[in-house]
């Protein structure tokens, strides 16, 4: 990704981030991505962003990394 800051909702889902993601780097449907916080956990999927902002030790920012795989 070219872009290294997006700006993201606080309402939004982990699921709904990590389907940007994918759409935005024109994942086929059997790549699964991975998104993680600090590099350090995988949050749920219905876990709001927001929620995770407010427990980020590096703010005003949120640092997410993400990896993804292709499944066989």
């Amino acid at each position: 990704m070219k872009t290294k800051k997006w700006a993201v909702d606080r309402g939004r889902t982990v699921q709904s981030l990590a389907q940007f993601i994918s759409r935005f780097l024109k994942l086929d449907a059997n790549e699964q991505l991975f998104i993680y916080v600090n590099q350090s956990f995988a949050p749920s999927p219905d876990q709001d962003v927001g929620v995770l902002f407010d427990v980020s030790t590096y703010k005003p920012v949120l640092i997410t990394h993400y990896c993804n795989v292709l499944c066989t």
